[in-house]
């Protein structure tokens, strides 16, 4: 996908203004909305020119490495809105002098900018998040932000399932004739099979367990980072050794 594509420019533009310090939590809400919706009709869009112009949105992969600290915590973040933007995602732990935290990505190309674009920038209002939430005195704060980054990820898998599904029943009016749904689903099959090949023998990560008490905060600023759902540092339940 073209780096200049018009539709990717606005929503950079529209997550800027989200990640501003200066916004209001109303306003990013807005600025994430918006975002989130233009991801979302971008994806289908994409989806269906490839469907009948093969070739136009070639099926790939890429590894991120994640940095310190809450590696893990933002792996899980990247997988989370990986899933919801129909890619799939392998998390890998590299164990030596020190631990690398690194996550394999499949996906067809205009599905893996979208997760790269919304990614980066949930990094950036999570961090936000994270420095005007004031951490409890009997808290500890790692446990704390860890916590609070669980709940702010499971917010934005839920908005993302949402703005995705919507965007998907409208794009079953506007493409009168042909089937989103079967398109997607083949899109799907492909990517798995793609992660199949490349990793046989994958199992589902086990849950972490968290004590901090900043779930409920996460999840309300998770909330307030209104993706609505697209298609635009976080979660459990979604970033296993092989999503």
């Amino acid at each position: 996908m073209s780096n200049t594509d018009p539709i990717l420019a606005k929503v950079r533009k529209l997550l800027a203004k989200a990640e501003d310090q200066a916004a209001t939590p109303e306003e990013a809400e807005l600025y994430n909305a918006k975002a989130a919706q233009l991801i979302s009709d971008y994806g289908i869009d994409q989806a269906m020119l490839s469907a009948s112009a093969p070739g136009s949105d070639m099926l790939g992969d890429r590894v991120l490495t994640m940095d310190a600290p809450y590696a893990m915590d933002k792996a899980e973040l990247l997988a989370d809105v990986a899933i919801g933007l129909r890619c799939r995602a392998v998390l890998r732990t590299r164990r030596g002098p020190q631990k690398e935290i690194s996550v394999h990505l499949f996906g067809h190309e205009s599905d893996l900018v979208r997760t790269d674009l919304l990614f980066t920038s949930l990094l950036l209002q999570a961090a936000v998040g994270l420095a005007r939430t004031p951490v409890p005195p009997s808290e500890h704060k790692a446990a704390f932000r860890r916590s609070w980054l669980a709940g702010f990820r499971l917010a934005i898998l839920r908005r993302l399932r949402e703005t995705e599904a919507r965007a998907e029943a409208a794009a079953e009016k506007r493409y009168a004739g042909a089937s989103t749904a079967l398109v997607l689903a083949d899109r799907s099959e492909q990517v798995a099979v793609a992660l199949r090949t490349a990793y046989p023998h994958t199992s589902k990560a086990k849950p972490r367990s968290l004590s901090g008490a900043g779930h409920g905060h996460g999840y309300a600023e998770g909330q307030r980072a209104d993706l609505g759902g697209t298609g635009a540092g976080l979660v459990p339940g979604a970033s296993d050794s092989g999503h």
